[in-house]
């Protein structure tokens, strides 16, 4: 495994269009669920161990070999909210660009033809780290911590959180972030033999709920 691939395509500045969503927090501020460093520490952890496990879960298993369109599917259903499978898709898009850019691979110009409005993005991931030389274990330390990383960074903008504490949230949550990544990648084994039924299905129903009516907004600061 190269461990610099692993710290690129992991990067907040990598071109994929992650900069401009917040990952809920955007909603869960304006209804008083984020105020503070503590309240950001919760709301990151659920969304790790419940979004973040399935997401994570489906690269591994994309970074593992499994069929990207199978797995495609798989994350429609896991995404009941409409809004943020429009989300999903719009971040693979951007994200296949970046991708094939830095890593081109007949995988991933298969998947981009095959999903022309673009495939989810946790699939695409899964695909660059595969093509990147990277496994499962690495692909789902990438999803886990871009499913923190990206409400933390959120938060500094919507609240004026100081960003040594919303960074002190994510150092903290390190540890859960390496076991997430470790089932993910476990999942991802199993559903090589077993199918794409023996990943995780973890759901977050309030973050369905609030990406729904966050799409809704006639102004917002972030897309999602």
């Amino acid at each position: 495994m190269s461990r610099a691939a692993l710290l690129v395509l992991a990067d907040g500045r990598f071109p994929a269009g992650g900069h401009a969503h917040s990952g809920g927090a955007e909603a869960a501020v304006r209804a008083g669920r984020i105020r503070t460093p503590a309240d950001l520490a919760e709301f990151c952890r659920g969304r790790l161990h419940t979004a973040g496990l399935t997401s994570a879960a489906l690269a591994a298993a994309a970074a593992a070999g499994l069929d990207p369109l199978v797995l495609d599917e798989a994350a429609d259903a896991r995404t009941p909210s409409p809004a943020l499978r429009t989300t999903a898709r719009k971040l693979g898009r951007q994200m296949m660009r970046a991708a094939r850019a830095t890593w081109p691979s007949d995988e991933l110009h298969a998947l981009a033809a095959a999903r022309p409005r673009g495939a989810h993005q946790p699939i695409v991931l899964g695909l660059a780290a595969r093509a990147a030389g990277l496994g499962p274990e690495a692909a789902g330390h990438c999803v886990a911590y871009e499913m923190v990383s990206g409400p933390a960074t959120a938060a500094v903008r919507l609240l004026s959180l100081d960003p040594f504490d919303a960074t002190g949230v994510l150092a903290r949550l390190a540890p859960e972030l390496d076991e997430v990544a470790r089932r993910a990648a476990v999942a991802a084994a199993e559903a090589v033999v077993d199918g794409v039924d023996a990943l995780p299905a973890a759901s977050a129903p309030l973050l369905d709920v609030m990406a729904e009516a966050h799409a809704a907004w006639p102004v917002r600061l972030f897309a999602s």
